[in-house]
Order: C-alpha cells, then structure tokens, then sequence
C-alpha cells in the first residue's frame, strides 16, 4: 500500500549545531527494493539535508547545520504505490534538548548535601530539576540553575543524619524550554553521623537475694530514639542514691539488649545510654528503691490477680489510674514457659487507663501474666497484677477420680489433685460430671439431659467452683451397673467424652431389714404363738378321755350280759 504521511515529525538539537529530526512511520508492508525511501531536505538553503535515515523503532536523521538559525525540514517518503511528506519549521535556539548531566559527586554534612554534576551544553543557559528519593518513599524535586560553564550544583538541606538518599538530576534550557534532557544516572548518597537524640526506653526486673537484689535491665530504641549513626555500644551505670559513693558503669556492644548487676539493699539510680561514632545519647534513668528483705514488696503478692479476656487483636488490659503517676508501663512474658522468658513492656501516658497488648508470640492456651505498674520521677510502683489468654482451649485432661465412696443409692467421687493454675489452656471455670445406667437412658433426679452423638442420654450435673473437686450423685439405684465421668471445662469448652468409669452399686440393706420385718418376723411371730397356744392348752385343759375307749370298762371275762 501506499506510505501513510510521516506521524509526529519534529528536530531538536542539543548544541545548536547537530540537528536530529525524528518521525515515526506506518509499516507499508512493501520489502527490498519496493520498501519505503527517506528523504529529507531544507528549503532556506535549497539542499537536501546530508544524512542517513535509520528506522529501528523511530526514524531519525541528523546533520550539522553550521551557523544558520533558522530551519524548514521536509521529510519525503515513497514506495512505487505513492508519495508522503511531513514538515518542520523552527529556530534552533527553541528547540534545545540538553545532554544529560553526568560525573554526579557530593560533599555532605549531617543534614545537608551539596550535589555536584557536569554538563555539556557549553553556551547555553541551563535550569536543572534534582529529584531526591527519601527512605520513606517520598519524592522531593529541587530547582537550581547552571551558573558554571562546566559544572552545577544544588544544596538539599533538612535531612536526617545517617540516612541514604537517591537523588538524579535533569536539565532544560533556561529560554525558549523545549523539553528535559533525559535523567542523570541516579546516586544514593548517605549522609554522615551525628549525635543520638532521644532516649533509649529501658526496664527493669528485680529480684530479691541474700544480701541484696539481682536487677535485670533491658533497654531497647523506639521511634522517638534517633540512633543518628551506626550505635556501637551501650554504657550501663549505677550508683546509690542517698550517699555520694563512686558510680559504677560497663560497656556493651551494640548486639547486646540486656544485663544483669547486683546491688545491695541500698536505693540505686542506674542509667542506660546509647553511643554512636559521634557521641553518646541522653541518659535513661531508673531508680531502684530500697529493699526491705520481703519479697512481697518486689512481687506484689498481696496483689489479688485479675484474670482478662483475650480478642483475635490482643489481649485488653485496663486498670484504675492514679494521678500521681506521669506515666504507665505494662510487662509480660513472650514466652512465659521458658526462661529466659523474652520480657516486654510498653509505656503509656498519665491520662491512659486501658490497653490492647498483642504480640506476634501470642498464641491460644497459653497464659499470659501481666504487670501494670505506675511510674513518677523515674520511680516505678506495682500497681495492679492481670492474667489472661489470647484464646483459651479446652482442657487437655480430664480430671482423674482418685477415690470413690459408694452406697446403695448415692455415689461420691473425689479429684483432688486436679490442677487449675497456668498449665491448664484455659481458666478451669468448673466440672461436668456425667453418668448414666449401663443399658439405658439416664433420668436422675435434679440433673440436665446431655445426648450423645449416638443418641444415648446421659445425666449431666454442672459443679461451677473449680476449687470444688468433689461431688455425690445421688437417686441412684442399688445392685445397678452405672457409667460415669467427670470434665472439666474452660472458657473454651471441654473436650468430647472418650472414655467412662464403670461402678456398680451395692444391694439395698434397708431393703433386707424391711423383708426380715415385714415377712419373716411375722411368720415366726406366728409360729411361735400356735406352739404356745397349744401347749397353754395342754396344760391348762387337758383332754378327757371316753369311757367307751377305757380299758378299765372292757369287761372281756365276764360273760353275763345284764352285768356288762
């Protein structure tokens, strides 16, 4: 097909002297010697312009136009199925596109940089644009102008010590702007040191041995800490507060967070700082007070604890504020099974009196014990002792029935040595204790129905002390095979039924003794008495024989009948 007109046809020059026009061209689908031919011409000189096309994605063409100024370049394009032409006219003093600064270099401070680049467009005033990419993402652009024939310069000020920056630079003609020059080559420059500002945030965990206190420190940077530099140690000092004894102090390197020192019973102030290449942090202050040899001052034990609920964003904590405290500090234990147990704390101000505490070490069935303490002039108080899970779970064992009392109608188990404390997954809330006949249904008096996913009915009786661990079934009935178990249940639930104790009950004595009462008794009662009944009348009316059956009157030897 016919070539299409040349799109986008416009020349540039970046010295005022190599003019480059540039074009984009439609494919014409015509090859070798049929394919599209370039030419170009300029119409003040009445010269076709001397330059070779090349078309690898847009065509482009440059030449030295010498002193003249003033251009009108047209471009002709042909192909044996037609021709197409573009035009250009313009000063070459408009149409300046720079060469890109290059060699960047810098001189810097702590919060300034000087950078410097060099250019080659000799002659020609430049203004240059400086993009300055800071840690945080943002984007910073700098305006400065080209006052050197062979070099400029712009001054970045406000900066943060210790931190790396990207800066690039790009240029354009002060008069008559056509368009940027590309960008320089970007340069990441980092500034120098300087003195930490801000404090470290630094606890303490105190315990009591003879003779005096083991005092744990922990120290960590939080965001308003600047480092300024790279931290290279950590100096630790102590000294007492009541007299003016020598202090004592021990450097850290910087992969250390923590220490332990003993001290005696005395008052202590210990102080934390941080060092960089430049110099040392403002101090961090704790003070530790005077022991009385009691544990319960340093532990808190007279403390009642309040057990909390955990949410899937944390674990809330609130407490009573006081105001007499400038600030708050919340600690517990990452890890609370493990020793060390990775202690954390968290500050808060003097008008916050609740909290939402979570860790990524966090996890459902653990117990987590926390510290809220009250702190004023350095000085910290245990004010409140809360314990809670993020997630409690059912228990992981049943309750084990160490003993079992048993009679005709009632049944007592006992589980004393159920343990409720922080090994369990949940807080231990109370019991279940099922039982059941073995070949039927159950339906004891004052006791809930539970059903079995086979359908089978137990009877269910709630215990909702956990302290409680013993329990009498009672309505039951005598020479009778039961099931029976007992759960225990937590905030989570309790696990599925596995597993039942088997007992059998005993046959009723009263049941005996009601039968021997009511039957056998009686019919010797009434035995006894016909005996005696006919032994009185033995005795008392005899029986009188008949004369007709008297031997006396039998008369054998005697043969006259009138006398018989």
């Amino acid at each position: 097909e016919p070539p299409s007109t040349p799109n986008d046809f416009s020349c540039q020059t970046q010295d005022m002297r190599i003019v480059t026009c540039t074009w984009s061209q439609e494919d014409t689908y015509l090859y070798g010697r049929h394919s599209p031919k370039y030419t170009l011409s300029e119409e003040f000189s009445q010269k076709l312009v001397p330059c070779i096309v090349s078309c690898p994605e847009q065509c482009s063409c440059s030449w030295d136009i010498g002193q003249q100024r003033i251009c009108n370049v047209t471009v002709t394009v042909e192909n044996p199925l037609g021709k197409k032409t573009a035009m250009d006219v313009f000063n070459v003093t408009h149409r300046i596109y720079p060469a890109a600064p290059f060699q960047l270099w810098e001189e810097c401070t702590d919060t300034e940089i000087t950078l410097y680049w060099k250019h080659q467009n000799k002659g020609i005033k430049l203004f240059c644009q400086t993009e300055v990419l800071h840690p945080d993402g943002k984007v910073e652009v700098h305006n400065s102008s080209a006052m050197h024939p062979q070099y400029a310069s712009v001054t970045l000020s406000g900066l943060q010590p210790y931190t790396e920056y990207t800066a690039r630079v790009r240029c354009g003609a002060v008069k008559h702007f056509w368009r940027w020059s590309e960008w320089s080559e970007a340069r990441t420059i980092r500034t120098k040191e300087a003195t930490p500002s801000g404090k470290l945030d630094i606890w303490r965990e105190i315990t009591p041995v003879l003779g005096g206190q083991n005092v744990t420190l922990f120290w960590k940077q939080t965001p308003s800490f600047q480092a300024n530099g790279r931290i290279i140690s950590y100096e630790v000092t102590w000294e007492k507060v009541e007299d003016d004894s020598k202090p004592e102090s021990i450097c850290f390197s910087s992969v250390y967070n923590s220490t332990r020192i003993s001290i005696d019973n005395h008052s202590y102030r210990i102080s934390i700082m941080a060092k960089n290449n430049v110099n040392y942090s403002l101090p961090s202050v704790l003070i530790i007070p005077r022991a009385t040899g009691t544990k319960e001052e340093l532990s808190g034990s007279e403390l009642k604890e309040k057990q909390v609920t955990g949410t899937d964003d944390g674990i809330f904590i609130s407490w009573e504020p006081r105001h007499i405290y400038d600030s708050y500090i919340i600690d517990w234990c990452n890890f609370p099974m493990l020793q060390p147990c990775d202690l954390q704390w968290k500050r808060f101000g003097p008008n916050t009196s609740s909290a939402l505490i979570y860790s990524a070490a966090f996890v459902p069935g653990v117990r987590y014990n926390f510290h809220i303490y009250g702190s004023v002039a350095n000085r910290a108080s245990l004010l409140e002792k809360k314990t809670g899970y993020l997630k409690e779970l059912p228990p992981r064992l049943d309750p084990v029935v160490e003993n079992v009392e048993l009679t005709s109608n009632a049944v007592t188990l006992y589980w004393d040595s159920y343990p409720t404390d922080e090994s369990q997954p949940g807080f231990v809330r109370g019991y279940h204790v099922y039982v059941s006949p073995l070949q039927e249904d159950c339906s004891l008096k004052g006791s809930k129905k539970h059903v079995l996913p086979d359908d089978s009915v137990l009877c269910k009786y709630t215990i909702e002390n956990p302290e409680e661990k013993r329990y009498t079934v009672k309505h039951l009935l005598s020479n009778t095979k039961y099931q029976l178990v007992v759960k225990a249940f937590t905030g989570g639930g309790e696990t599925p039924i596995v597993k039942f104790r088997y007992i059998d009950t005993p046959f009723n004595s009263n049941m005996l003794y009601l039968l021997v009462l009511l039957v056998i008794l009686p019919s010797l009662v009434v035995a006894i008495c016909r005996w005696k009944m006919k032994w009185v009348q033995e005795c008392c009316c005899p029986v009188i024989p008949s004369p007709s059956k008297s031997k006396v009157l039998s008369f054998k030897g005697f043969k006259v009948r009138s006398l018989k």
